[in-house]
């Protein structure tokens, strides 16, 4: 991905967030990821980035989305922008401390864990166990909702084909008006069941956030024992897993709404066709609706089933994927685990804690 294209992703993201108050969330999001995006980039190319452009770019999302909303909106803004500018032009400087420093930690929480080497690999091994033994009725919960709400949007949606097949044989006068119900009654019905699909499956991700905190807080005590005197260094590196651990379940509950949005789009197309094929003359209606409503079931219940092959195994990747951190905390604090870099997830829980800060700062002075 490009420098520009980064950019425009920015631009993006202030046009579609017009309609809602930016968040702490929007705000660290835009923050951290042109921060990622710079560092990607080569050294020349970032030294013709001048800081006035995470300037701009905040700018512009802060005020498509804060306009005509109060005075409180203006005078967030005006604290906004050199804050979340300040946080940006810092970040370089804290990410070479920040890197030296979680080395250090490393190097003297290993030296303490050295002696108890393999008492501390068997412990976050049946750490992991539990974790695995926990996770594995979310992924078979998630891809049973799924495949529920999948089968209850095609057997909500199958009658209309079949209705609009009846009414096409029946009505021979008036086929316009017999039919208008039908296109409006789909498109509610695709939305209706989609938002309710949503409402379902969002609190999953709540869950496994629960499981999460009670899995870290579990190897904290298990691994206490072993780094009596360094417990602060071995608290940071589980606060470290546990944001990353969050954050995949964050991602998923991204994912899963995203993924139940695309199915509305793909489903809405076939009311507003059915719409569109009612404008026509009456005379040639019959004709052009005939192989419409013939393929009407058959193409809603194919991007149905592609939804479903899609998202249950969403369950599985997530499970695997929050095995995996826990497996590099294992290796982190073994006794071989030779250079980690991984500074970069503790720098972006310290962004997104210093604007969560910043924002409830801000509403307690407005209250």
């Amino acid at each position: 991905m490009s420098l520009k294209a980064a950019i425009l992703a920015l631009a993006l993201l202030a046009i579609t967030g017009a309609q809602a108050d930016v968040s702490a969330q929007q705000v660290a999001d835009v923050v951290w990821n042109y921060f990622t995006q710079l560092t990607g980039n080569a050294k020349e190319t970032m030294e013709q980035i001048q800081q006035s452009e995470i300037s701009k770019q905040l700018n512009t999302l802060f005020q498509d989305n804060l306009q005509n909303v109060n005075s409180y909106a203006g005078d967030l803004q005006k604290k906004l922008i050199p804050f979340a500018t300040e946080l940006h032009a810092k970040l370089s400087q804290d990410s070479e401390k920040l890197k030296e420093q979680i080395r250090k930690e490393l190097e003297d929480l290993r030296l303490k864990l050295s002696p108890y080497a393999d008492e501390v690999h068997q412990q976050i091994s049946k750490n992991i166990q539990d974790l695995q033994l926990k996770l594995s009725p979310y992924a078979e919960e998630l891809r049973g909702q799924v495949n529920q709400n999948a089968d209850l949007l095609r057997k909500q949606l199958a009658p209309y084909a079949q209705e609009l097949r009846d009414k096409l044989q029946e009505n021979v006068d008036g086929l316009q008006a017999a039919l208008a119900p039908y296109a409006e009654q789909l498109q509610e019905q695709i939305d209706k069941n989609v938002a309710d699909m949503k409402e379902k499956l969002a609190p999953l991700a709540d869950e496994l956030q629960v499981k999460i905190d009670q899995n870290v807080e579990e190897l904290r005590k298990q691994l206490a024992p072993y780094a009596q005197d360094v417990q602060d260094k071995l608290n940071r590196q589980l606060e470290g897993l546990s944001f990353q651990m969050k954050k995949g379940a964050e991602d998923l509950r991204a994912k899963l709404s995203e993924s139940a949005e695309e199915l509305r789009l793909k489903l809405n197309p076939y009311a507003e066709e059915l719409k569109e094929k009612l404008r026509t003359d009456a005379e040639g209606l019959r004709q052009s609706l005939g192989p419409y409503v013939e393929g009407l079931s058959g193409q809603m219940e194919q991007k149905i089933e592609e939804f479903r092959q899609t998202m249950g195994p969403y369950g599985e990747a997530f499970n695997k994927q929050l095995v995996q951190k826990v497996e590099e905390m294992k290796q982190k604090l073994g006794p071989y685990a030779g250079e980690v870099e991984d500074h970069l997830g503790f720098l972006e829980k310290d962004v997104r804690d210093k604007v969560a800060s910043f924002f409830s700062t801000i509403k307690q002075i407005e209250n």
